[in-house]
């Protein structure tokens, strides 16, 4: 292996320094930064290509935008085995995602910002952008990923330009555009430890010259899991996907695009319903310990343990989704201005099995739960934006919005007690729908005083309207366990609010940035509907508001071999609304609350180097501070609300990704690439309520890649996946009689291989 001396002081001391590691690092290859690209500048020195976004509604680099993102590539996320959300998610420090049985219970979190709820009448803080197409459930944007140009993380409050449920952030998750040119690919991959493989392709290129393009994409992957059921033998917590997406791009002239798009996602998950990892409790805040010896007898053979892979369950959990959609994008060019259309339609189902009791059979001491539930979601949408050019004293995007969606679910709960020799099963259904809309006019716009200073203002009006019904019948004239009584309640609510930002930005030099910004966060007034929906959820919650102020400092250094930027931000936040424990007719059950006042405060910063063309670095970290500020404790609650200044759920103190790739030409055709990514936080608390138990303690998990790559086309890399075979859980969940750990993909040490071929 050949080494090449650097160009610059700061180079040639890095590569000295890393020489020796690279050496022994073989085995370690291929994740590069999405700017990791090189580019020679004109005295011979490396330079990082500049990386575009689209997080003020129209392109721009990335280091003149006043807002904190990070950018991922969907090449770096296909060669390495990031799939869906929660796989991004372990790459950007400040993004965290909660896992769950279903799509409809996931969630995102935005330093340390999140909405924890299956209800359909809430939104989430946290929005997901699939081509300018807001996707109103978190459910539909957490399936897997494909044919992925780019996916950008927006950190803090984006309402004005991006809507009502991007109080903590938006992911703007862009896909690949047909082009003229005729380009394919085909991409497949296998990796042991739950025998997964993939299978992508697609392909792109002109059907009319110069007028029309199109392009076609198809995925499918399975995957058996790593989680075994000692009832059957049988392995679960893997899945089974296959989908599709099609463009159309018709440019009649210079001016004027159309751009239709239709996709297509199936999705079965056998994701348990956690993996027992303790049956003892500890009380929050007086730390009793209260142990289960009878579940843990019941559980057999299976035994509790934090690592523990195996679950005994005679109902088979799992989930399938199905999720497609269709949009129609239009930009027209004129007198320097672009005006833009997308009117976008989609649809959601979401299919249920869950095995509430975990145990293999109904015992007099623990009765049998197993839940089914149905979901049927769609949503139309229309967004008027115009943008105006750039090189004006002023400059702004303005627009209008629509959207309307429709939610219908039946959720089915057969409850078996035993008494005695004889055994009687009761059966609760609920029926419930939300139907919501919302109208918006919004506006942002910069002021350039001069060349180097300018101010930014933006605001977002926006109506919502929210109505619900539900119904729940029950065979038993009184509770039994996990079934409420029959109920039945509507509701309506319709609010007016707005979202703003504010900022200055100034160029301190050609190559250095720095900007302020205040940003007020909405999201709309929420219904606490769920199967046990009772008597006091009929309420409806009030609005989450944010006061959000911002600073930060983006720069490129040593000629542009070096990107470094850095931001700190503060975020308070009022009636937070977030699930709390209650009790109710002797049952433990959880219910939607505004919490009060909770805050959160950290700094994060992101650098990317090129010491030599051949070596990229990328390093990034995030220290957020996410507490409970005045907790409003929901009358006769069954948990402790002592938890003020305790930490918010999913948001780890410090969590850092470290990133290296080597890229070392062997001839004239054929290019070595090694690399290695480490991601690392420190301790997380998963609840709320503050249980010791719920804590993941700190853990780092250490991935590597080596491959091969020729000029015209194929790549083949072999990766390894948690090197150093560290078990954790990306969520712990208490229930009953203890504690459930969600198994993540990569519990354990696996290998694979991924061929490539550009055609």
């Amino acid at each position: 292996m050949t080494f090449h001396a650097p160009k610059h002081p700061l180079s040639y001391q890095l590569t000295k320094n890393l020489k020796p590691f690279l050496l022994a690092s073989v085995a370690l290859s291929g994740f590069a930064a999405p700017c990791a690209m090189a580019a020679p500048a004109t005295d011979g020195r490396v330079m990082i290509e500049e990386v575009m976004v689209t997080a003020t509604r129209r392109a721009e680099p990335l280091q003149k935008v006043p807002i904190a993102v990070s950018v991922i590539s969907g090449d770096v996320m296909l060669s390495a085995n990031l799939n869906n959300l929660r796989d991004v998610s372990t790459q950007i420090p400040s993004l965290n995602f909660r896992t769950a049985a279903s799509n409809k219970d996931q969630a995102l979190f935005l330093r340390g910002i999140g909405t924890i709820s299956t209800s359909p009448g809430v939104e989430p803080s946290t929005s997901t952008v699939i081509d300018g197409v807001v996707m109103a459930r978190q459910g539909q944007a957490t399936l897997d990923l494909m044919d992925i140009d780019s996916i950008e993380v927006l950190r803090g409050p984006q309402g004005t330009l991006f809507g009502k449920n991007s109080s903590a952030g938006v992911l703007n998750i862009i896909t690949k555009r047909p082009t003229q040119d005729l380009t394919g690919f085909i991409d497949a991959a296998y990796y042991n430890r739950g025998n997964e493989y993939r299978v992508q392709g697609g392909i792109s290129g002109g059907l009319v010259e110069d007028k029309l393009a199109g392009s076609v994409t198809a995925l499918y992957g399975d995957y058996q899991g790593n989680v075994t059921n000692v009832f059957d033998g049988s392995t679960v917590n893997g899945y089974t996907r296959y989908g599709g997406r099609a463009k159309l791009l018709f440019t009649p002239n210079d001016d004027l695009r159309i751009l239709l798009s239709a996709d297509y996602m199936h999705t079965k998950d056998t994701t348990p319903q956690g993996v027992v990892a303790q049956t003892s409790l500890t009380v929050f805040p007086t730390g009793v310990v209260n142990n289960y010896a009878a579940f843990a007898t019941a559980l057999r053979p299976v035994v509790a343990s934090l690592d523990n892979r195996e679950i005994n369950s005679n109902f088979f959990t799992h989930a399938k989704d199905k999720n497609y959609g269709f949009s129609g994008q239009i930009d027209y060019d004129f007198a320097g201005h672009t005006l833009t259309s997308i009117t976008a339609y989609r649809q959601w189902t979401n299919l249920q099995f869950q095995d509430q009791d975990r145990l293999p059979g109904p015992l007099a001491a623990f009765p049998q739960q197993h839940d089914r539930g149905d979901l049927k979601f769609h949503q139309i949408s229309q967004e008027l934006r115009l943008a105006s050019p750039q090189d004006q004293f002023i400059d702004y995007v303005v627009g209008l919005f629509y959207f309307h969606g429709k939610d219908e679910e039946t959720y089915r709960r057969d409850t078996t007690v035993v008494s005695g020799t004889t055994s009687t099963t009761y059966t609760g259904i609920a029926n419930f729908g939300v139907t919501n809309s919302s109208y918006a006019a919004f506006g942002e716009g910069n002021v350039h005083f001069t060349d180097k200073f300018r101010a930014t203002a933006g605001v977002r009006v926006m109506q919502d309207k929210i109505d619900y019904d539900f119904a729940r019948v029950s065979t038993s004239p009184t509770p039994v366990a996990g079934i409420q009584t029959s109920f039945s309640s509507t509701g309506k609510n319709k609010h007016t609010d707005y979202s703003s930002r504010l900022g200055l930005q100034f160029d301190v030099t050609p190559d250095a940035m720095t900007y302020f910004t205040y940003a007020r966060g909405y999201k709309g007034a929420a219904y606490n509907l769920a199967f046990s929906m009772l008597p006091q959820d009929t309420g409806v919650l009030k609005p989450e508001t944010s006061n959000a102020f911002e600073i930060g400092l983006k720069s490129k250094l040593f000629g542009g071999a070096v990107i470094f930027n850095i931001d700190a931000y503060l975020d308070k936040l009022k009636n937070y609304q977030v699930p709390f424990f209650d009790i109710y007719n002797g049952s433990q059950v959880t219910r939607l609350i505004n919490a009060g006042k909770v805050s959160t405060r950290g700094v994060e910063a992101e650098m990317t180097a090129r010491p030599t063309e051949e070596l990229t670095l990328t390093w990034a970290l995030a220290y957020t501070k996410a507490r409970v500020d005045e907790f409003k404790c929901p009358v006769g609650t069954a948990a402790s609300c002592q938890i003020n200044g305790r930490t918010l759920p999913f948001a780890p103190t410090w969590r850092s990704s470290l990133r290296a790739n080597y890229a070392q030409p062997l001839t004239d055709s054929l290019t070595l690439n090694l690399g290695t990514d480490i991601n690392w936080q420190t301790k997380i608390q998963y609840s709320l309520n503050q249980t010791l138990d719920t804590i993941q303690q700190p853990y780092a998990i250490w991935n590597a890649t080596i491959g091969l790559e020729t000029q015209d086309g194929w790549a083949a890399n072999f990766l390894i996946k948690n090197i150093t075979n560290k078990s954790y859980s990306p969520y712990l969940q208490t229930f009953g009689s203890g504690l459930v750990r969600f198994v993540p993909r990569d519990d354990r040490r696996y290998f694979g291989v991924n061929l490539h071929k550009n055609f």
